[in-house]
């Protein structure tokens, strides 16, 4: 066991996300403390560098969502500084933070993903919104799915039943992003697979079925506690579980990640599991999909996160690089 004298847990920033970030933060702080654990939790201001210049961490374990914490400029950042960190490297976040090249990638080396349309907000504005919604609706049908090709939490996604929804679809996402990615809508099952790998690779955790209330798994079904039912594990035939694991881990192996990562995907009415996206943070607040299947498998977040950390800092600071 590696001695982990001075822990950073970074959460916070500026994103649209910082809230949930801060509550992963504190969650992380909280069991790696009972873990017996030095840990110091900062956010990400103009103090960061001359703290971590001062005082460098053992290792930094990274709960930062949307924005900077995913798209791999804080890890670049950390690099710079020679401080190894939980997560996957910058080139790789890049990669996976943006979700039509993370769709492209995945579906290359076979796995099923919705056919979808990227549509930035310029062409959306210069060709003439009618005319270019319409081909789309022409082109992937209805019902469609509508999000921003980057960022989290379900921020500025909607479901699109109707051809005269899809315009307020689109403004919504707009608010969220200036590029948007317009998916076939899958009637299916919702299910998130986590990933972890202490150094022996990539494993998946038991899949998490998710049930909202309301039927959209937004940003107050996500964060807000009972609006949303959680099924740990899903309830999948086994074939079916093991397909979706087998995805979830093929995912994060073709895009370069490593140590965690939790992939979302649509079960459709024929058993047959379908890449959304991947999340190179996963949220650990009381009701994000990791922890759930960190339960459901029956380990224990604090030694999960312990070993995550371990594999950080033997890895070191100038390997994180590699």
């Amino acid at each position: 066991m590696i001695e982990l004298g001075h822990v950073l847990v970074l959460a916070g920033g500026l994103s649209y996300e910082r809230e949930v970030s801060l509550r992963s933060g504190r969650r992380v702080s909280e069991v790696l403390r009972a873990a017996g654990i030095d840990v110091e939790t900062r956010d990400t201001d103009a103090g960061l560098v001359p703290a971590v210049l001062a005082d460098p961490p053992d290792v930094v374990f990274v709960t930062l969502h949307g924005g900077s914490g995913e798209d791999g400029a804080i890890r670049s950042v950390l690099e710079l500084l020679s401080v190894p960190y939980v997560g996957a490297a910058p080139d790789a976040c890049r990669i996976a933070y943006d979700k039509p090249t993370a769709k492209t990638v995945v579906r290359s080396v076979g796995v099923r993903t919705p056919e979808s349309v990227v549509l930035p907000k310029e062409t959306f504005h210069d060709l003439g919104a009618a005319a270019v919604l319409g081909r789309i609706v022409d082109r992937l049908g209805l019902p469609l799915f509508v999000k921003p090709s980057r960022g989290g939490s379900a921020l500025g996604g909607s479901i699109v039943r109707k051809a005269d929804e899809l315009p307020a679809a689109m403004v919504g996402c707009f608010a969220y992003g200036d590029t948007a990615l317009i998916e076939r809508y899958i009637e299916g099952v919702e299910v998130a697979v986590s990933v972890v790998d202490l150094g022996d690779g990539p494993v998946a955790l038991p899949p998490i079925e998710i049930f909202p209330n309301e039927g959209v798994y937004d940003y107050s079904a996500r964060y807000t506690a009972g609006h949303t039912e959680f099924f740990a594990p899903a309830r999948l035939r086994p074939e079916v579980a093991d397909a979706c694991a087998r995805l979830a881990v093929t995912a994060h192996t073709a895009l370069g990640l490593r140590d965690v990562s939790r992939t979302d995907l649509i079960v459709d009415a024929y058993g047959d599991p379908h890449f959304l996206e991947v999340n190179v943070a996963p949220g650990m607040t009381e009701t994000s999909l990791l922890p759930m299947a960190v339960e459901a498998a029956g380990k224990d977040l604090g030694a999960l996160c312990r070993g995550l950390l371990e594999a950080a800092a033997r890895r070191g600071g100038a390997a994180g690089r590699a």
